[in-house]
């Protein structure tokens, strides 16, 4: 793995103005895309698959060999739908991205439409962010006026249109087929595959769906080229990303990083635990992959690391609880957002997910029967891999994950409620101590 820190995607964050175009100029935006746009876009296209970018939404899919599946040869438009609809808990790198510098993804969202000859594009924005999508629609507006938006962009003869789209705020529309039914104005559940959207998504037409990070790294690898982008990171995971820190580390925030860094770095730069502390477990993509403990500090934060370590990278969520927290009650929490916001479409996670939350109460309570463990991993058993989707899936790692790790924290829920065990109020990030906030 590089050494490199330089910050690329966070550049910019600190500049006055940095969502402006004019900021945003000054500092060496569009140049990517004028420079793709004098190239053919099968060597955009090309550019992009040497590098080996993987999807930063979490499957880490080869980028350039997604856009490579569209059938060019279809009549149907094509379509590239960029997937800003973050809501999995304690994922928080898109939003700040699309506050600090919407042009970046602007920029991203023509080459690679560009690429793919795609003259319509969407961004899917989760709607409960009101500020960061009136920001996006105000950068879109100020790209339209510049010319790097609409006909004949800076007379290169390609036209471009992007639409800026509001969700309702269901956590469904992450999954990209339910995201595509909600944009054609449906109900946001899964669809069944295939077809696959690259062949037949929106309005049945070929369709390229990336995560807001993936499309705005592509303009960085066409200013600096594949040999730059794959010269950081590890052999298999190329690059770099944005690693958000949460919950009881000194100082919470956006860090970017080359892939392969190890959490046990992340928490040197990060201040470490807060003071008094010590390190519990912690998911390294959000709630729903397999949590780890602190045994796993030097676990490269890569696709493969993580796997051989029994998790997944996830949207690189790394929440982060000390030796206060209760794991019943944070599993519980977890399992009941995802039974909320279950479409209800698949009898597996619809039902599935309500005996979940059931038997963890019982945990929390203190009044689970005896052998209820297994009954918990056998239910997520009959769960796991049945659903349309992954959101099933999320919620039963949230629970095989916390019982292989404390199992006994689990049992003494036969006897005794989890409050008992460990007093929520200790866990709080601002819990007070003999008048002293710590």
């Amino acid at each position: 793995m590089t050494d490199t820190f330089t910050p690329v995607l966070t550049a910019n964050w600190g500049q006055p103005n940095s969502w402006k175009l004019s900021a945003y100029e000054a500092a060496g935006g569009y140049k990517a895309a004028a420079k793709a746009l004098k190239m053919q876009p099968a060597e955009v296209l090309g550019v992009v698959k040497d590098s080996n970018l993987r999807g930063r939404g979490g499957a880490g899919f080869p980028v350039g060999m997604k856009w490579s599946f569209v059938p060019q040869d279809n009549p149907n438009p094509k379509y590239l739908v960029v997937n800003g609809d973050e809501s999995e808990p304690g994922t928080c790198k898109d939003m700040p991205l699309l506050l600090a510098s919407p042009h970046t993804l602007i920029e991203g969202m023509i080459i690679s439409s560009y690429a793919i000859n795609c003259h319509t594009a969407f961004v899917y924005i989760r709607g409960e962010v009101l500020h960061v999508h009136r920001r996006v629609r105000q950068a879109v507006a100020e790209a339209y006026e510049a010319g790097w938006l609409g006909k004949d962009i800076k007379g290169s003869g390609y036209d471009l249109d992007i639409i800026v789209h509001a969700g309702a705020g269901a956590y469904i529309c992450g999954e990209e087929t339910a995201l595509l039914n909600s944009l054609e104005g449906r109900r946001g559940q899964p669809r069944l595959r295939p077809p696959f959207p690259a062949v037949e998504g929106l309005y049945a037409s070929p369709t390229v769906i990336n995560n807001v990070e993936s499309i705005a790294t592509v303009p960085s690898i066409i200013n600096h080229g594949a040999e730059w982008f794959a010269g950081m990171g590890t052999e298999k995971s190329k690059g770099f990303t944005i690693y958000s820190l949460s919950g009881h580390v000194a100082k919470p925030g956006q860090y970017e990083a080359p892939l392969g860094i190890t959490l046990r770095e992340l928490l040197e730069r990060a201040g470490g635990i807060r003071a008094g502390h010590e390190l519990k477990f912690w998911t390294p993509g959000g709630s729903s992959t397999p949590i780890l403990t602190a045994e796993h500090l030097d676990v490269p934060l890569d696709y493969e690391g993580l796997a051989s370590a029994g998790s997944m990278m996830g949207t690189k969520a790394l929440q982060i609880f000390d030796e206060t927290v209760s794991v019943v009650r944070t599993t519980l929490r977890w399992v009941e957002f995802y039974k909320h916001e279950s479409c209800g479409k698949c009898t597996p996670c619809r039902e599935g997910t309500w005996w979940l939350v059931q038997l963890l109460r019982d945990f929390e309570q203190g009044v689970a029967a005896e052998g209820s463990v297994d009954k918990l991993l056998d239910v997520a058993g009959i769960v796991n891999g049945k659903s349309f989707c992954a959101l099933a899936g999320g919620a039963c790692a949230c629970v095989t994950s916390a019982v292989k790790h404390f199992r006994a924290e689990f049992e003494q829920g036969y006897t005794t409620p989890a409050w008992e065990v460990l007093p929520y109020e200790a866990s709080a990030l601002f819990a007070v101590e003999g008048g002293d906030v710590r």
